[in-house]
């Protein structure tokens, strides 16, 4: 497997994992709030990562001669 599609494999398995933390801060909000923010925290970790592999993953033209 060629870097890209792993990047590409590891992006979407991690933005899964956002997603998931994402929806458990907001249903803790209203009951914990030290674990909401603590669910936040680490989706804004894995948001970092994620655009760090899209900027990775990003398609460069060849250069032009």
């Amino acid at each position: 497997m060629n870097r890209t599609k792993s990047i590409l494999k590891h992006r979407k398995k991690l933005k899964k994992k956002y997603k998931l933390l994402i929806e458990e801060a907001y249903n803790f909000r209203q009951t914990d709030h030290a674990l909401s923010d603590i669910s936040e925290f680490k989706a804004i970790k894995l948001l970092d990562k994620l655009n760090k592999l899209k900027y990775l993953s990003r398609e460069v033209p060849p250069p032009t001669v």
